[in-house]
């Protein structure tokens, strides 16, 4: 094993890239006992010429992952990094359970086919979809674990309980406590049973650090940049890259209602689109809830100022900002006016009043320190708006 999240973390502090907060140190240390345990399961298995008695030992004592909760910006995602990192697991898989979801989404349909076919045998495809997610993967790690769909919430119990069977370990991280998933949700008490097996299969943690150790990132510096040239490009690649600790990150679909909504740079919570990407598409209030439920933060380059013929276009940039705005969402962009001149086309500037006041509160320190999530019942569940 290379450094453990406990080694990884203290070294951090004493180069001061990070601050110290005891309940972090706390949760490195359990990190780092559960990567141990995970070693020693694998050496023993390894060396053992009795390796069918490991096997059964194994089964009847599984490996216990973490829930790790707390607000957003508190550093779960930044300790389970440096465990997934430290841990001599071969088979672990690292995810956004957004992304998670819509791999198992996409096995399910696979394999329906191929029971439609008759190239498989039986009626339910969440037996083989598990199988074949058990055999590719020992250790899964989730980032953001969050219930919003009815689908979802239905497959979750059936899915786990035969990835648990066949010793998968989860870690994960959320916003939300476990016994509050999917809080009002259709049907819920179908999915209690879920929770339940995910309190007994994990030990939940709260990590209460004191600060959002990643606020100061864009509460410290600009997250509007006007006018959209080529310095405020650099200036949301330098914002973009401290949000996403210069992670990389990758194209992705949102599923919504059956359709697929293009996420064209993803990682660590943060999504980065361009205006075109959001509003020149016939995108409507569904897709932009569905954005604003998974990602925390949201870039959007080159917002233009919005004419006449720009109407569509204008509509929908009002939709996706009151969604963001509801949820809380950190919003980076760039534009070519302030918030107040975005918009030139006579009556629709006044009705634009409110989106840009909305703007001017996105850039303020209270609301950068607001946790993301829904702020009353009214931004639960929008009416459906679609702008063809």
């Amino acid at each position: 094993m290379s450094q453990t999240p406990s080694e990884r973390y203290a070294a951090l502090v004493a180069r001061g890239e990070i601050a110290f907060d005891a309940a972090q140190e706390a949760l490195a240390e359990r990190l780092s006992r559960l990567a141990i345990e995970l070693e020693n399961r694998r050496l023993a298995h390894k060396t053992s010429h009795l390796g069918w008695l490991f096997a059964r030992r194994h089964h009847a004592t599984p490996v216990r992952g973490l829930y790790i909760y707390g607000e957003v910006g508190r550093g779960k995602t930044m300790l389970v990094d440096m465990f997934f990192e430290a841990v001599s697991v071969r088979r672990k898989r690292r995810a956004h359970f957004a992304d998670f979801m819509a791999d198992v989404h996409e096995r399910v349909h696979r394999t329906r086919q191929r029971i439609a076919a008759g190239a498989l045998k039986g009626d339910d495809p969440i037996p083989p979809v598990a199988a074949e997610i058990a055999d590719e993967t020992r250790l899964l790690c989730l980032d953001e674990f969050h219930v919003d769909d009815i689908t979802d919430a239905m497959i979750l119990g059936r899915l786990f309980t035969r990835l648990f069977d066949r010793g998968l370990v989860l870690v994960t991280t959320s916003n939300t406590a476990p016994d509050d998933l999917y809080a009002g949700g259709l049907n819920r008490a179908l999915f209690l049973p879920f929770v339940a097996l995910l309190k007994e299969r994990t030990a939940v943690v709260c990590l209460d650090a004191r600060t959002d150790y990643r606020l100061g990132r864009l509460a410290g510096g600009e997250v509007y940049f006007t006018p959209a040239d080529a310095a405020a490009r650099a200036a949301m690649d330098r914002a973009w890259a401290a949000v996403t600790d210069a992670r990389p990150g990758s194209p992705m679909e949102l599923e919504v209602k059956g359709r697929k909504v293009a996420v064209p740079l993803a990682v660590r919570g943060a999504a980065r689109f361009s205006f075109a990407d959001l509003c020149r598409q016939p995108l409507g209030s569904s897709d932009y809830l569905k954005i604003a439920r998974t990602f925390r933060t949201v870039f959007i380059d080159g917002v233009p100022m919005m004419g006449p013929a720009d109407r569509n276009a204008a509509r929908r940039f009002v939709l996706l900002i009151d969604a963001l705005y509801d949820q809380r969402v950190k919003l980076v962009m760039s534009a070519d006016a302030e918030p107040d001149a975005l918009n030139t086309s006579g009556d629709a500037a006044v009705e634009f009043r409110r989106t840009a006041s909305r703007l001017y509160e996105m850039r303020s320190q209270d609301y950068l320190a607001a946790p993301h999530g829904a702020q009353g019942p009214e931004s639960v569940a929008p009416a459906e708006v679609s702008v063809l």
